[in-house]
């Protein structure tokens, strides 16, 4: 072979490569279109055919620091559940409060008396789990407990989601079953409303689709019932190892044979972070706990078993389509610009591609989501509509209309854009995908400045709240390469929950 031959070669060798970098930046797409696809499947294939009337007596463990603003009404709450009265304990796990949440769960405890244990712990500052344990120890010691519930001192359970959760223990293959966390601040701002739809999309509408499929990826850490015979299956106690310990427990319920169900239709209303430094706070606190889970359980994924989904194949794209998707941005990115600086045709050929299915995929998810959840729907729609922001939305109109944004309209108001304008303009859209992540980053940072508070709303409508939980998990990456001290941060509470 000549010189040229071999350099021929080489560079479409090259191609092909960069070709499959692009490529890969499909994969967490189609997989999001085909759990919306699942979706449907759920009213024929679910669990509620072996749920029936059941109603164990529930120990409902809380845990709780500084909670004092929150603690009684939560409490109250739980009281007030549509379950048989002395069914239902309230054990509030005092992690050695410094305010005043000692004082308000005693007064609970005069108030309800038998039904409500103030349980102290003069060391704390561990983590929710070692928390939990506290709790846990105390009411495994006696033969009352037939089922545990974990919440959050701050989440409120609306009066029937309890029952609707314990039916499906009159299965004795279930082992867990969780809830559907719902964003419910009483004052919502921008922030609260696109975690309000990511709910939506994350739990009713995936974890449906993981109802379909037999394997759950997380109990919500504000709403995971166990039955007594899997708590004790599991060993008693909620992981310390991990901050992630409500999908360590999901894996291990799951790895022991016995099946985790949500149940969409019992809702907990949470408040969220009304600010990017606190969601950042609390997002990379769960990336971080996603990573280290990956790495301990990387013996089961894609290895299919009867004992268990976990290892299904379509699970584990799942998994990682969302665990790597920060690299897989970067891959297409790094793809696209490639291919355009050897001058290969394909460049525009597969932008065009990758940013159609992406788009169709982004209209029909935020279509069928709002139907889920109509109420988020109507009073998120903004958000749903720029959920992956307005600029990624412009790339998406260029996808799908050449020439449109950068000749055809300019060209109305007769206006030439020049060559140079047009080369840039191409290299930002094959770069946006993963420069979305850097611009997260940035719109963080504004949101610690006096101009945060007006600036910030705009730069998340413009860049996007799915980049925003890119970049975390590219965050998590970065902590957990440096080795990064595991705090269980808490995220601050203001008691704003709608009733």
């Amino acid at each position: 072979m000549t010189a040229d031959d071999w350099w021929t070669l080489l560079e479409n060798v090259l191609v092909v490569i960069l070709v499959i970098f692009v490529a890969v930046g499909v994969v967490p797409v189609v997989m999001m279109a085909y759990q919306f696809l699942l979706i449907p499947f759920h009213a024929v294939r679910n669990h509620y055919r072996k749920a029936a009337p059941y109603l164990p007596n529930v120990a409902v463990i809380v845990p709780a620091w500084n909670e004092g603003a929150v603690i009684g009404a939560s409490i109250d709450r739980l009281m007030a559940l549509e379950y048989p009265a002395g069914a239902l304990r309230i054990y509030v796990v005092d992690d050695a409060s410094t305010d005043d949440t000692p004082d308000v769960v005693k007064a609970k405890e005069l108030q309800y008396p038998g039904s409500v244990v103030h349980l102290r712990r003069d060391v704390g500052g561990e983590g929710k789990a070692h928390t939990l344990n506290h709790g846990i120890r105390h009411v495994l010691s006696g033969d009352w407990m037939q089922a545990l519930l974990i919440m959050d001192a701050d989440v409120i359970y609306l009066p029937d989601s309890l029952r609707r959760m314990t039916r499906h223990l009159a299965d004795e293959r279930v082992g867990a079953v969780t809830a559907y966390i719902r964003e419910g601040s009483r004052e919502k701002n921008y922030l609260s409303r696109f975690i309000a739809f990511e709910y939506v999309l994350s739990q009713i509408g995936s974890r449906r689709a993981q109802n379909v499929l037999g394997a759950l990826a997380c109990l919500a850490g504000g709403a995971q019932l166990h039955s007594r015979v899997n708590l004790e299956a599991i060993g008693g106690a909620i992981d310390t190892s991990s901050l992630a310990e409500d999908t360590v427990t999901t894996f291990k319920t799951q790895l022991g044979g016995r099946r985790v169900v949500f149940e969409p239709y019992a809702v907990v209303l949470a408040e969220e972070p009304h600010q990017i430094g606190a969601l950042w706070k609390q997002r990379l606190r769960w990336a971080r706990g996603n990573v280290q889970l990956t790495k301990r359980y990387k013996n089961v994924w894609f290895r299919p078993k009867r004992e268990h989904n976990l290892g299904n194949i379509s699970f584990g794209l799942f998994w990682f389509s969302v665990f790597l998707l920060p690299v897989i941005m970067i891959a297409s990115s790094t793809g696209l610009i490639g291919l355009y600086l050897i001058g290969s045709p394909l460049a525009s050929t597969v932008f065009r591609a990758l940013w159609i299915i992406a788009a169709c995929t982004y209209v029909y998810t935020m279509i069928l989501a709002a139907q889920l959840d109509p109420a988020t729907g109507r009073s998120s729609w903004r958000e749903a509509i720029l959920f992956p922001g307005f600029v990624s939305i412009l790339v998406m109109i260029t996808a799908f209309f050449p020439g449109l944004l950068e000749v055809r309209i300019p060209a109305l108001f007769g206006v030439t854009i020049s060559d140079d304008a047009l080369v840039v303009w191409t290299l930002f859209t094959y770069v946006w995908i993963s420069a979305a992540m850097l611009a997260a980053w940035g719109t963080k940072w504004v949101d610690t400045t006096r101009a945060g508070r007006i600036l910030s709303p705009l730069l998340v409508y413009l860049i996007g709240y799915g980049p925003i939980l890119c970049a975390i998990t590219f965050d998590s990456y970065i902590k957990e390469a440096r080795g990064a001290a595991m705090v269980w941060d808490k995220t601050e509470k203001t008691g704003r929950v709608m009733g």
